[in-house]
């Protein structure tokens, strides 16, 4: 069985790549600490795949956020601090997982690749 995680970022918000990569690091470690440890476990052992998507803006982000929920998925949504480029409360990105792979897909499987 495969395991991965998705990040989705919010595409109207243009964070410059530094920006991004640090966003996406904050979501995976944050969605990695909320999951379930044998998952975790497994995922790491499988080199922990993960997989960055685009989402247009905060309203897809939360659509998103509530059908991975709903299919029992772990979430976790960052909000920035607002010490660099963007508004402290900005929410950015959105990690999914990790969990086992087609049910992460059967969430995310229409979006595209950042």
């Amino acid at each position: 069985m495969e395991y991965k995680q998705v990040i989705l970022v919010r595409e109207d918000l243009k964070l410059d790549k530094g920006k991004m990569a640090a966003q996406v690091a904050h979501a995976s470690v944050e969605a990695a600490l909320r999951s379930d440890k044998e998952i975790v476990k497994k995922w790491r052992l499988l080199g922990m795949k993960k997989v960055v998507l685009k989402v247009k803006n905060k309203e897809e982000l939360f659509k998103y956020n509530q059908i991975a929920k709903d299919n029992k998925l772990k979430t976790a949504v960052i909000t920035d601090a607002g010490k660099t480029r963007i508004k402290p409360g900005t929410i950015t990105c959105l990690a999914i997982g990790p969990d086992e792979e087609e049910k992460i897909d059967n969430v995310t499987r229409n979006l595209k690749m950042m």
